[in-house]
């Protein structure tokens, strides 16, 4: 046993020296940033400059009791309870400041859906009183004005059709009401859709993590500018997955002129229904393109008829800016002002048409003012079969 072991000891360096010779140099360092002229990359001037523009909200409201023995009719008539309870409640949540001279915050419909009272508190612990403008549940935008407004600041308005995925991005909101706190992240999809919410959906899904309490504060991009406004998270637990969804700031952006302007937002439509190009189909029809919406039918007598739109036209591009789904195209529809003209571009059998159609009103508004609740939505059978007339 010695003599096996000293025969080890002596061929140990050996061994030794050979292994070192195999490991590449500085491996240890490979996935370190080189601070080498003594400057340590940081998004700290990044958050100073954007940080001062996110608000925390807190509102007081009433709420539906949602116990499950309130919704017993026994249980009510045994106890002598009215058909429905109220609860007093309290929401937390985040905004954003976009126009300082005015003192506009944008933040999440679902934020102050129920809040009677709102107050806003910015990083430096100044406190307002805010009057809600108006809101809109179709995509979860809500706009308000602060009261009494002095030396606000608020964050450069981006261009969210300009993302890519890949681009990185910060979240700043108010988590869990424990203060001002920065996530980092990626652009993770976009144009994500499905996921039960009423309305318009075309979130930018990013990994900064998203909890609660973040909903209405600011996803921005390395350039400080805004590019989404925080709205949801997907989780099984309550807690951050490395999901987040976030509405884009050229759609909250429209929601919120229209908001200003008409205390609502009025949906257009141009008098199509309209579905999502298949690949398999897009291969075998169209090899120009792999993406787009699918003019399912046309309606008689509408703006789309009239501009020279018919069935089976595929839109690849609406005002210069492409078209992936129906869903977008769905968007874009109807967040554009009534009376404006949109700038189609379809391909008809492999040939590529440019249309020009005017926005007309929708049959019915939709979002609320201040006070004042959306009547639902009603459509036809034949129109839930065919998809929405937009």
């Amino acid at each position: 046993m010695a003599v096996i072991m000293s025969g080890m000891a002596r061929r140990f360096p050996l061994v030794l020296s050979i292994i070192c010779c195999l490991i590449p140099a500085r491996t240890s360092l490979a996935h370190m940033p080189d601070v080498s002229d003594g400057k340590v990359p940081t998004l700290a001037p990044l958050v100073r400059e954007v940080t001062p523009g996110v608000v925390n909200i807190s509102g007081q409201g009433r709420g539906k009791e949602d116990n499950p023995h309130y919704r017993d009719p026994a249980f009510r008539q045994f106890f002598d309870l009215p058909p429905e309870l109220e609860r007093q409640g309290q929401a937390i949540g985040s905004g954003v400041i976009v126009d300082a001279q005015q003192g506009y915050v944008l933040t999440a419909n679902h934020v102050v859906m129920q809040a009677s009272t709102v107050q806003v508190t910015t990083k430096d612990g100044r406190r307002f009183a805010a009057k809600l403008v108006g809101r809109d549940p179709g995509t979860d935008v809500a706009v308000l004005r602060l009261q009494g407004v002095q030396d606000l600041k608020a964050i450069p308005i981006g261009d969210s059709d300009g993302l890519e995925v890949g681009d990185f991005v910060i979240a700043v909101g108010n988590p869990f009401g424990l203060g001002q706190t920065v996530t980092s992240g990626i652009v993770s999809a976009l144009g994500r859709t499905g996921f039960g919410k009423q309305g318009y959906e075309d979130f930018i899904q990013t990994d900064a993590a998203i909890n609660p309490g973040n909903s209405g504060g600011a996803l921005v991009n390395v350039r400080g500018e805004l590019v989404g406004i925080n709205t949801a998270m997907f989780s099984a637990g309550g807690g951050n997955v490395g999901i987040g969804f976030a509405v884009p700031i050229n759609m909250a952006r429209r929601v919120m002129e229209q908001i200003v302007q008409n205390g609502h937002v009025q949906r257009g439509r141009i008098g199509v229904s309209i579905k999502d190009l298949i690949p398999a189909v897009a291969a075998s029809e169209s090899p120009t393109f792999t993406e787009g919406a699918v003019i399912a039918q046309v309606s008689p007598g509408s703006s789309a008829e009239q501009g020279g739109i018919e069935k089976g036209d595929i839109v690849v591009a609406a005002n210069g800016r492409p078209i992936r789904s129906a869903a977008q195209l769905r968007n874009k529809i109807g967040l554009t002002t009534v009376g404006d003209r949109l700038q189609l571009t379809v391909e008809r059998k492999g040939v590529a048409h440019h249309v020009s159609v005017q926005v007309a009103p929708a049959n019915e508004m939709t979002g609320t003012r201040a006070s004042t609740a959306a009547a639902p939505s009603r459509r036809s059978a034949r129109e839930r079969r065919a998809g929405s007339w937009n």
